[in-house]
């Protein structure tokens, strides 16, 4: 039986008056994705047709999903926030501070000892305000949800940018900041500009070597890192309903790399046979009660172009299998001869020194299973593995299912390295190298989502490729990154030239899925005597103080940093090592915005003191002007801000003494993450302003006193020799979000109002 049943089924019961009154609203048929955002506004029943990419809405998601590296600053707000009990229903998985080094048993047993503290402070949390708490173990966040609260037509918003995973099971499900999370937990309305639409039609259908990785890497190819910014991507088409639940869920989970602001499609059989597999009957039988509504009305899918703002079309019978990197997401080059040659022209090393399966991108049943038909053939045909192999099971319960039916052990006989049912190396979780700054050039291949430089194992010299399991466990074996196999040989033990076949594996195991243990444990009734204590000396949890608002005079402000190129979260509150201090905000804000080019000396960590005219680390240059009283900015260029939802890289700045970032162009997380902590995230009206800064000018903001939602601000920059330029910023703030700022940050509006 599923968890929280009845609030699914009360989902369903409002549904088809929620979506007929849209309908009738809207005055035309609707998307999928438009029914399931209609029937969760918070105020009921639509009264308005929202226009897409203008309107901020309130809506009423139905659950949160918290990883254990976020949930620590989302709950320690919540401790802020004056409630005894959240709202809705709300998980913490503990899956991102558990490090792979030597397998599966040792590095689980070392998490355990080493993050101690911030388990058991999660745990207490989650007992104390009805969470509900995954050990660590139990598996990744995203696996966990879609096995256990996925549901299709429901909406969940989650502290970690993959939540969108769970579009596999035809949810609206969002990635946000901790602040967002709270809100919900709180009880208030959760905010969203009202999304754009990009339709996905698939035909043809998936075979051989091709999977769905291989469909949102040529997706992040058409629409690049940021082409998805703003939209909800709704798949459909006969390629679509051919495809498993769990394929779905992986090519919504990449969605993120697009910039999305979700994925999803609507519900079929594959998603009932998911189901109904993962012992949530009750769900499939009360979403067969209203299948009509969990999917886009006819007229849309037939004639799309009238429905969605943009739309592609893709023919996976002619889809290829492909590798995409390195160093960002959307370069996809077809795997074999057009590798080789993108190789040799970039100098990209073609030896392959890891292949690495798993992440809440491709860690499912089915996904081993058919990277495993390939090791299997390894063994069989007598091939030995020129590179290394590391898995990473999604959860204990495909793990526990995997190993009874035999599928690690093949790995397992190929020395390959079963890993934690963790997160791991796709989040720089992997001990590969003593000292990663200064470890040798390299190509690894894996069936994560990200694959920017230093994001797996700190090395900035490791060239990460991102392809499907079944590529991903060719290429380890063959050793090569140009290896193609649907038409090269290797050489086996014996020195007889042999091939592989295509892959084969299980959509849903043949026996069922089992487990013994699947690492949850429920929260009492009533927590109100649980105690939770945060010891004023630790070293990796602090207790929050409210921001000071910032205030409407800011002059005299200095540049901090004017960042060069990329610039993603991963570069602004880097994680890897990091990871450890993320419940304690002034130790984690000694790495903010270390990975940030400079763009006057293109080095990382190394920006100019105006106050001594001194070179230093940004962290320290910015705690010398907060010493000072003196506030500052951050300049940057597009997209800044994509990757993960970590609003570390937003509080991180703020409580350093950043007043205003200012940018070409924003990732929505990001933008909104610094909304809710009380700052300034603004754009430039004109992008070649950008080319104005210079390293030692002196800001002042002239009319933000008569701050506005649609009302442009005005910056002077004063240079050096005294001359001065006066430019244009735009922002998005609205009214609401306008009083986030003006009280310091949304939380402290929260406890305001919590106390009134």
């Amino acid at each position: 039986m599923a968890f929280d049943i009845d609030m699914i089924k009360g989902v369903y019961a409002k549904m088809q008056e929620r979506v007929d009154t849209a309908r009738e609203i809207v005055g035309k048929p609707l998307t999928l994705s438009e029914k399931i955002l209609y029937n969760h506004l918070w105020e009921g029943n639509a009264t308005t047709a929202y226009k897409r990419g203008k309107d901020y809405v309130d809506f009423a998601p139905d659950r949160i999903a918290c990883q254990d590296a976020t949930a620590q600053m989302a709950l320690l707000q919540f401790m802020q926030a004056g409630k005894s009990k959240v709202a809705v229903p709300t998980t913490v998985h503990c899956d991102h501070l558990i490090q792979a080094k030597d397998g599966a048993a040792v590095d689980l047993k070392h998490a355990n000892s080493v993050s101690s503290e911030v388990f058991n402070f999660l745990e207490s949390v989650s007992n104390k305000y009805g969470i509900g708490f995954w050990k660590p173990g139990a598996g990744i966040i995203h696996q966990v949800v879609l096995e256990n609260y996925a549901f299709p037509g429901g909406m969940m918003i989650g502290t970690d940018s993959h939540t969108v995973n769970a579009g596999g099971l035809g949810m609206v499900a969002i990635g946000v900041g901790g602040a967002d999370a709270v809100d919900v937990m709180a009880g208030m309305a959760w905010e969203l500009k009202f999304p754009k639409l990009i339709g996905v039609k698939l035909t043809g259908k998936l075979s051989g070597w091709t999977a769905p990785k291989d469909v949102i890497l040529k997706v992040a190819e058409i629409l690049t890192v940021k082409g998805g910014t703003g939209a909800i991507v709704e798949y459909f088409g006969p390629g679509a309903t051919a495809m498993s639940c769990t394929g779905k869920g992986t090519i919504c989970n990449m969605g993120a790399e697009i910039g999305a602001t979700t994925s999803t499609f609507g519900y079929d059989e594959s998603m009932e046979r998911y189901l109904r597999s993962t012992d949530r009957a009750d769900v499939a039988d009360a979403a067969n009660k209203v299948k009509d509504y969990l999917t886009a009305d006819a007229e849309v899918y037939a004639n799309p172009e009238q429905y969605f703002d943009q739309v592609i079309e893709i023919n996976l019978s002619e889809l290829g299998p492909l590798l995409n990197g390195p160093f960002t997401p959307d370069l996809s080059t077809t795997v074999g001869k057009d590798m080789k040659e993108k190789a040799t022209a970039n100098d990209w090393p073609i030896a392959v020194e890891w292949g690495l399966i798993g992440s809440c991108t491709n860690s499912s049943y089915e996904d081993l299973s058919r990277a495993s038909s390939i090791a299997q053939q390894a063994l069989d045909k007598g091939v030995k593995m020129k590179a290394e192999l590391g898995i990473n099971p999604g959860s204990e319960q495909v793990r526990y299912t995997a190993e009874r039916d035999g599928i690690l052990q093949v790995f397992e006989k190929l020395d390959a390295k079963i890993f934690t049912n963790a997160c791991g190396p796709c989040i720089g979780q992997w001990a590969r190298y003593s000292d990663p700054k200064n470890a040798p050039k390299n190509s690894i291949v894996h069936s994560f989502n990200r694959n920017f430089a230093k994001r797996a194992d700190g090395n900035p010299n490791t060239h990460a490729f991102v392809a499907s399991p079944e590529i991903t466990a060719a290429i380890a074996i063959a050793g090569r990154l140009d290896f193609n196999p649907m038409t090269d040989k290797l050489i086996n033990e014996n020195g007889v030239e042999v091939m592989f076949d295509e892959p084969t594996g299980w959509e849903l195991p043949p026996k069922g899925f089992a487990v013994q243990d699947n690492g949850y444990l429920a929260p009492e009734a009533d927590g109100s005597h649980v105690q939770v204590k945060v010891s004023p000396t630790s070293e990796r949890l602090q207790l929050l103080e409210p921001f000071e608002p910032i205030g409407n005079i800011i002059n005299g402000a200095k540049l901090l940093i004017k960042a060069f190129g990329k610039c993603t979260t991963d570069h602004i509150s880097m994680a890897g090592p990091w990871l450890r201090f993320r419940g304690h905000l002034d130790n984690i804000s000694n790495n903010c915005l270390i990975g940030a080019v400079n763009s006057f000396n293109q080095k990382t960590n190394f920006v100019k003191n105006q106050l001594t005219g001194a070179y230093g680390g940004v962290p320290d240059v910015q705690r010398e002007y907060k010493k000072a009283g003196i506030k500052t900015i951050v300049v940057g260029d597009h997209n800044y801000g994509e990757g993960s939802s970590r609003e570390h890289a937003a509080m991180e700045p703020r409580f350093l003494g950043v007043a205003a970032v200012i940018v070409k162009s924003f990732a929505r997380i990001h933008e909104t993450n610094l909304k809710k902590q009380g700052m300034l995230g603004l754009t430039f009206a004109n992008e070649a302003d950008y080319d104005l800064i210079q390293e030692d000018d002196t800001f002042n903001f002239l009319d933000l006193n008569a701050f506005a939602p649609d009302k442009q601000l005005t910056l002077e920059i004063v240079h050096a020799d005294g001359t001065k330029n006066l430019i244009k910023l735009n922002h998005t703030y609205n009214q609401a979000q306008i009083d986030w700022y003006n009280a310091g940050s949304a939380l402290n509006l929260i406890k305001r109002q919590n106390a009134s």
